[in-house]
């Protein structure tokens, strides 16, 4: 969604409806605000003497973020009900709230999905599947080992289960899980600060 080439929201982006205006056989809606972007006339404006000028307005504005959308049946507007709109706007919006990261799970292959689902990290995932699988890691390390950079993000803590997840660049390329008792530490790696 953009005004004047900006972007008033992306997909994934959670929007407000701010004000809807009924304007003949128009349906407007102002979403994040509309285009009032702040600035008044007087913001340019300084007022002073001998060479000291003081602004007029109080220069506490910011720039546009909203956007408006216009709906013109062409027709006088009887018997159209929210979710008579709610199917004309929804190309442009989704009315059912969902996370940035549930719309992007949605795009995962169906193994992918399930894996995740499962709270199951698997060779061939790439850092942002890990983290919507498991979450941020507690510690991570580096390596260089046969001339190849390695990172394992450690997830778990004794006494319990320990997962070791081995990047080898963006990819998980080994999957440890390890189970440690009261006192038992893992092996020391280089800690990426």
């Amino acid at each position: 969604m953009s005004q004047g080439g900006a972007t008033a929201a992306r997909v994934g982006d959670q929007v407000k409806i701010t004000h809807v205006a009924f304007e003949g056989d128009k349906l407007v809606l102002e979403i994040n605000g509309g285009l009032k972007s702040g600035k008044k006339w007087y913001d340019h404006i300084e007022v002073g003497m001998g060479g000291a000028g003081r602004p007029v307005g109080n220069g506490d504005y910011a720039a546009s973020t909203g956007t408006s959308i216009e709906i013109n049946f062409h027709k006088p507007m009887e018997n159209v009900t929210s979710a008579d709109v709610k199917k004309i706007l929804l190309p442009l919006m989704d009315f059912d709230l969902r996370s940035a990261a549930k719309l992007y799970s949605e795009t995962l292959s169906p193994e992918m999905q399930k894996a995740i689902a499962e709270k199951r990290v698997t060779e061939g995932m790439d850092r942002d599947q890990v983290k919507l699988t498991l979450g941020n890691p507690i510690r991570k390390y580096r390596e260089t080992k046969d001339g190849e950079d390695l990172e394992d993000w450690i997830y778990g803590q004794p006494p319990g289960k320990v997962t070791f997840i081995t990047f080898k660049g963006n990819k998980v390329v080994k999957v440890k899980d390890q189970y440690a008792g009261l006192g038992s530490e893992t092996a020391p790696r280089t800690v990426v600060p």
